[in-house]
């Protein structure tokens, strides 16, 4: 069936583009993983099976260079059974070998999390053809997660969340072609940043809304999360005012081709990209603070504290922010606890102070 390109949103695009770039990631691999990616096909996300590719890449790229038995074939002439010859210590030696390496002269670093990433995904390989009784042994089963140091939340205070807002309306401290550019930028990224500050969704997922995912009679808008489902997520008073000022304006636009429906349009009137919304934010935070690194991502962490500060419900925080598992919320929020528990101890009084 021909596909009309007109009729795509932007969820449709970024499947596709994954889908292509999957099948010419999988074209360099052992031919074993494309029945890989086609068997978890329904359970995961092309996201998820994109990332998947990558790190499988750089493990077979690994063994083809470090492993003496296997350097002398072609990574595209890997059969199956080389899966049984690798034993648990060489996928503890290859996990080391990610702390530090080096590729086309370019040094890449990995830390605890990216190791586990990696980890999972040769998991997820073997663990897949083990259950099809295509290899009798699964060493990645048993090479133990790499254990991540717990590192401190990163977050705006609420004093410093005002001075960004008022930063971005009132662009204080620019040069004069800063000034200029942010003359025409201001109401889209005031709008963007409420937005992000106010409702804690993805940066991906801001990107990918439409106009008419945007609903003021109910202050909603209609988001793709990650895993593929639709939720609706709920905004106050400040994001409907700066998010109406801005469609006064973004209705003047004219955008380009196949990005009529977006919502946030970049300068070259296209669909903003994940990318460019990292670049703002890190500009306009770093004017309001030296000492954090901010990130959309940190926007997002930002907002999950003030929810829980308010409401004390770690529930609602995962269900608002999409967690599908509430100790992932918790784990990120531990620390609010903490500081309840301790208010809680000067709460109930034994006695009257009175004697």
């Amino acid at each position: 069936m021909a596909i009309n390109p007109d009729n795509l949103t932007y969820h449709d695009r970024v499947n596709i583009d994954n889908t292509v770039r999957l099948r010419e990631i999988t074209a360099t691999l052992p031919p074993f993983c494309r029945e890989f990616f086609l068997g978890i096909k329904d359970t995961t996300s092309t996201r998820t099976r994109l990332a998947y590719a990558y790190d499988l890449r750089i493990f077979f790229e690994y063994l083809h260079e470090n492993n003496a038995a296997l350097k002398n074939t072609e990574i595209t002439d890997y059969q199956i059974n080389i899966l049984e010859l690798i034993k648990p210590i060489d996928i503890i030696e290859y996990l080391d070998y990610l702390t530090y390496y080096t590729k086309e002269d370019e040094a890449i670093t990995n830390e605890e999390r990216g190791k586990q990433r990696k980890l999972a995904s040769l998991r997820s390989m073997y663990n897949f053809f083990f259950r099809n009784e295509m290899i009798e042994k699964n060493p990645a089963a048993l090479v133990q997660m790499p254990k991540l140091h717990e590192k401190e939340i990163i977050r705006l205070d609420p004093d410093e969340v005002a001075m960004l807002l008022d930063h971005i309306e009132q662009g204080e401290n620019m040069s004069k072609q800063q000034a200029a550019f942010h003359k025409k930028t201001k109401i889209r990224d005031l709008a963007l940043i409420t937005l992000l500050l106010g409702t804690g969704i993805r940066v991906s997922e801001c990107v990918g809304l439409d106009i008419k995912d945007v609903d003021f009679k109910n202050n909603g808008i209609l988001i793709r999360r990650k895993g593929g489902y639709e939720a609706v997520v709920y905004f106050g008073d400040e994001v409907q005012n700066a998010l109406e000022l801005y469609l006064e304006e973004r209705h003047k636009i004219i955008p380009e081709s196949g990005h009529e429906d977006a919502l946030f349009l970049s300068l070259q009137n296209r669909r903003i990209s994940v990318r460019a919304v990292e670049k703002l934010v890190k500009k306009y935070a770093s004017a309001v603070t030296s000492l954090k690194k901010i990130t959309p991502h940190k926007l997002r962490s930002t907002y999950g504290t003030s929810l829980y500060r308010e409401t004390g419900d770690i529930y609602l925080v995962a269900d608002v922010l999409g967690h599908k598992d509430v100790n992932t919320t918790k784990k990120h929020y531990a620390a609010q606890d903490d500081e309840r528990r301790r208010q809680a101890a000067n709460v109930v009084k034994l006695r009257s102070d009175q004697k």
